[in-house]
């Protein structure tokens, strides 16, 4: 699409942000917040869906996947947070005994685990890498996604190792990659109002820093639609992008959506549907480094996922097979969330998309 129909009916800012996202030249933090501010929604959208065509054509990427939530046991108390023990009318700790029998139970064809959970005061480093080696030993060819850098932040500083020797003794014991978790907002005034106890920004992008360079790669969240503005977010994506430009490292970006059920931010409305889609066309023109823009569907529901496929997105993450509860317990539409291969094909397909089955590097199937 030529730069002068994107431009059209925006401002000389809007016309020249644009011409820069068709020449594939990188905005600044300015424009970024500008583009939040007053750009209209569907041209925003346009905009997006260069970017994504321009890094995935027309594919949207999905996995066959499963959850692991061993415990929701927490020694922070996030006031955002439906899911700990703090606030969940439930409360659990598996057994490792019960962690391998899920593994055990899943279907052949299943690419990827993803271990998350709460930090719980009882487990350490070795713990966590002893339960990646049982694993491994009884499905090799799985791809173990394991412990948001909140999670090894606390297992890595129990055992007084440093951050590079304890994910390297992780890594041994059979982590491929870390999932985006724990990243809220980098606003540290923020952050200190709604996880004030949980790990630092800094404490995060280190983490996340120092797996890259020894070959353990990750993806990237953000927490909107609560107490941040727009810069915030902004200054967000960029903390996120300079780390990216030094290491390359990060498989793809999730927007998470606040929600407001059985938390102590319960007084807040989330965020609409519009903000949702201008949320995600942002991110995707401005994390140009970043290969992938992801919806995750258990959080904004599979019809909001869907149009999202409009608004830069180009991964649906996976299957998931009703495997997680982090969202459901925070009150989401989605409370049993699964798709069925065919159903997760079919659905991207209403959308005008061609759906593609990945590995958890973004290698075809």
């Amino acid at each position: 699409m030529h730069a002068s129909l994107l431009a059209s009916d925006q401002s000389t800012q809007g016309s020249l942000i644009a011409t820069k996202v068709q020449e594939n030249s990188r905005l600044t933090p300015d424009e970024a917040l500008w583009l939040f501010e007053h750009a209209e929604l569907g041209w925003l959208g346009m905009l997006a869906e260069v970017v994504r065509q321009r890094k995935n054509g027309n594919l949207v990427f999905y996995i066959r996947n499963f959850h692991i939530e061993p415990t929701n046991v927490c020694v922070n108390r996030c006031r955002f947070c439906s899911f700990s023990h703090h606030f969940s009318k439930e409360q659990w700790e598996m057994s490792v005994d019960q962690i391998l029998e899920n593994v055990r139970s899943q279907p052949a064809g299943v690419k990827e685990l993803h271990i998350t959970g709460a930090v719980h005061p009882g487990r350490d480093l070795y713990y966590y890498g002893d339960i990646l080696k049982a694993i491994r030993e009884i499905r090799p060819e799985l791809h173990i996604k394991a412990y948001s850098a909140v999670e090894l932040d606390y297992m890595i500083t129990r055992a007084k190792v440093s951050f590079k020797d304890g994910l390297t003794y992780l890594k041994e014991c059979g982590l491929d990659s870390v999932p985006g978790g724990g990243a809220e907002i980098f606003d540290e005034t923020i952050r200190r109002d709604i996880a004030g106890m949980k790990s630092s920004s800094d404490t995060w992008l280190e983490i996340h820093e120092t797996a890259h360079k020894i070959g353990i790669s990750s993806n990237a969240t953000m927490l909107y639609g609560h107490l941040e503005s727009y810069a915030h977010r902004v200054d967000h994506m960029e903390r996120l992008r300079q780390l990216q430009d030094r290491t390359n490292g990060f498989n793809a970006f999730i927007p998470l959506k606040f929600k407001n059920w059985n938390n102590e931010m319960e007084q807040l409305p989330e965020v609409s549907i519009t903000e949702d889609m201008r949320n995600y066309a942002v991110s995707r023109i401005y994390l140009d480094n970043i290969p992938h823009l992801k919806a995750y569907w258990p959080a904004i529901g599979k019809q909001n996922a869907r149009i999202s496929l409009s608004f830069g997105v180009d991964d649906m993450d996976g299957t998931i097979n009703d495997s997680t509860r982090i969202y459901s317990l925070a009150g989401a539409e989605e409370q049993s969330p699964r798709f069925t291969v065919s159903e997760m094909q079919d659905f991207i397909r209403s959308a005008g998309r061609e759906p593609v089955e990945r590995d958890s590097h973004y290698n075809l199937a």
